[in-house]
């Protein structure tokens, strides 16, 4: 999926490591996967990578990473389930909703403005992509190279994120079964073989309508999750 659409591990991983081994563990694991994901997908498409841009939104994950790893050290894990949840459920609506209703956006500060979210949301919920689509949306920025330019962005956002939570005592991974690393690589190389060989043959928006769904069905999960564990 994220070979064809730009996005998808993720939009659609993350709800359900959430809910399988609970919002700190299961973004940190998200992270991961997401950099070695990225890694391999950039590989495939840095001929349609815009370099600026991704220096651009690149450089400044870091300041919206910080704030959510402190975010996610202190609040409960019920509490940062249903915000991972809801969150996600907002950045689709946006994105999916809200295209017409975004203003045409020009010069380096909306880029800037979406690299801080994307830091952000990506340290909470594993999810930098939506962040970064309202921008694309507002550029007008082609789809081809927007798909291609997302992948190093994950890289970098996947390793702060990682970095920041790690080092800040917001999470850790040494009780992670380590099945999980070899189960994730096989499903990812997978994944990309597959969506190397669909991705001239499945459109783009019927791709990420497919994601939108499953990542939606996540979302929900995690939410109501979330909330029931609150009362």
């Amino acid at each position: 999926m994220q070979r064809i659409s730009g996005m998808g591990l993720g939009l659609i991983a993350g709800p359900v490591l959430v809910v399988t081994m609970g919002p700190v563990e299961g973004i940190l694991v998200v992270n991961v996967l997401a950099f070695l994901n990225a890694a391999a997908t950039t590989v495939t498409v840095r001929e349609y990578v815009d370099w600026r841009k991704f220096a651009l939104i690149g450089s400044v994950l870091v300041v919206g990473s910080v704030p959510a790893a402190l975010l996610v050290r202190e609040v409960s894990g019920s509490l940062l389930q249903a915000l991972v949840g809801g969150l996600l459920l907002i950045a689709l609506a946006v994105t999916t909703f809200g295209q017409k209703y975004i203003p045409h956006a020009e010069g380096p500060a909306p880029a800037l403005v979406a690299g801080i979210a994307g830091g952000f949301m990506n340290t909470l919920a594993g999810i930098a992509g939506p962040a970064i689509t309202v921008y694309a949306q507002a550029s007008r920025w082609g789809q081809q190279s927007f798909a291609a330019t997302l992948q190093p962005i994950f890289m970098v956002a996947g390793a702060l994120s990682f970095l920041t939570k790690i080092l800040s005592g917001a999470g850790s991974l040494t009780e992670t079964n380590w099945l999980i690393w070899p189960v994730g690589i096989l499903g990812m190389a997978l994944g990309l073989w597959i969506g190397v060989r669909l991705s001239e043959k499945v459109s783009r928006p019927r791709a990420r309508n497919i994601a939108l769904v499953l990542a939606s069905a996540g979302g929900v999960v995690a939410l109501v999750r979330g909330v029931s564990g609150l009362l």
